[in-house]
């Protein structure tokens, strides 16, 4: 395939080591330095993009894409908000747009055990539940786009819960404790708290490969196809 890659920090750097070990090709590379200067003619000259840029620059980032008729996956968080209307704006593209808050397999494992210990928990209301996410420090959104998939996930799960928040504690509410430091990739706790014990899962990123092997492995599920997917229909 041939990749644009819209956003090449870090993680886009991470993704195009990756995608090349796969035989694709890295066809663009979009930044702050080039972002304003990139035409339609290059980005209609890939099959695919990859979008990991900033919750400012995502929305417009995928619209163009859905516009051009280029499939897009989208690993940037901070813009779900906006979900349902881009959902809206890729049907009537009929585009192609691939979303997740977290492209890692192991993560998406870690979801499937997450609501499964929230559903053990309806019948043990003795155990408070809360989360903590650490991540780097360049990282904008707080908290995070998995910590807010994880805190749902135990909202629509866990009986007791109606919402999240990064500063109230209480009976209904899923508390998130969000840090940002140093170079840390991405760790995620799931606490059960109880007077009598603690119950705890953990996903702890060791580096960025994880993300970036799903989003490359993302873009060639979508190759060819069209309509909104998730890590649910790759994991499928």
């Amino acid at each position: 395939m041939k990749i644009a890659l819209l956003g090449y920090g870090k993680m886009g750097k991470e993704i195009e080591t990756i995608a090349v070990s796969r035989g694709h090709q890295i066809i663009l590379k979009v930044d702050a330095l080039n972002a304003t200067t990139v035409s339609d003619a290059e980005l209609q000259a890939a099959d695919v993009a990859i979008e990991f840029s900033t919750p400012h620059t995502v929305i417009p980032n995928m619209k163009r894409c859905l516009e051009l008729q280029l499939p897009i996956v989208v690993g940037t968080t901070g813009w779900y908000e906006s979900l349902e209307e881009l959902k809206n704006y890729c049907h009537k593209q009929q585009g192609t747009l691939f979303y997740a808050s977290n492209f890692s397999l192991g993560v998406n494992l870690f979801f499937k055990l997450n609501t499964y210990l929230a559903q053990l928990m309806n019948a043990h209301t003795n155990y408070e539940v809360s989360m903590e996410e650490i991540h780097h420090i360049h990282k904008l959104d707080k908290p995070s786009g998995t910590a807010i998939s994880l805190a749902n996930q135990i909202i629509d799960t866990l009986n007791r819960k109606q919402q999240w928040s990064l500063s109230e504690k209480n009976e209904e509410t899923v508390f998130i404790k969000d840090v940002r430091e140093g170079e840390v990739p991405g760790t995620h706790i799931i606490k059960y708290t109880s007077a009598i014990d603690d119950i705890e899962i953990m996903h702890k990123a060791h580096n960025r490969r994880g993300f970036a092997l799903g989003a490359v492995i993302a873009a060639e599920f979508v190759n060819s196809k069209k309509g909104i997917f998730t890590m649910d229909d790759l994991m499928a």
